[in-house]
């Protein structure tokens, strides 16, 4: 099974945040990487993990609202220009990068994992 993102939208109030992790650690779901902010009186938590169904199951209902999507990994040499040169692959596939995430470094290799509007389309596009 592939790494997915988990969107979830929840009110931006103190603590939601920590609601959201707590949820997710008490139902054993590894957080792979994670971004969240406050977007007016709601916030957005966008996670990656490997544990898709443990996770939406702990999300689902208390006024949680939970999105799933696919996740294309990519693998890049850690060099300048390296990320520039696949998301210009992606868009002349006409593949539109709706997210991504390191989710790793190390010895001079970065992984990302890339949220696109067509995740078929972007594995050919990083395959050449």
């Amino acid at each position: 099974m592939g790494m997915k993102e988990i969107m979830v939208l929840i009110d931006n109030r103190v603590g939601a945040l920590a609601q959201v992790c707590e949820k997710l650690g008490g139902a054993g779901v590894n957080i792979d990487s994670i971004s969240a902010y406050g977007d007016g009186e709601k916030g957005i938590i966008r996670l990656v993990t490997a544990d898709e169904k443990s996770a939406l199951s702990a999300l689902k209902g208390n006024g949680i609202e939970v999105f799933h999507s696919e996740l294309v990994i990519a693998k890049i040499n850690d060099q300048p220009g390296e990320l520039a040169k696949i998301t210009r692959r992606l868009a002349q596939h006409q593949v539109n990068v709706e997210s991504i995430y390191l989710l790793s470094k190390s010895k001079g290799v970065m992984e990302f994992a890339i949220k696109t509007d067509a995740p078929e389309k972007a594995k050919t596009a990083l395959k050449h």
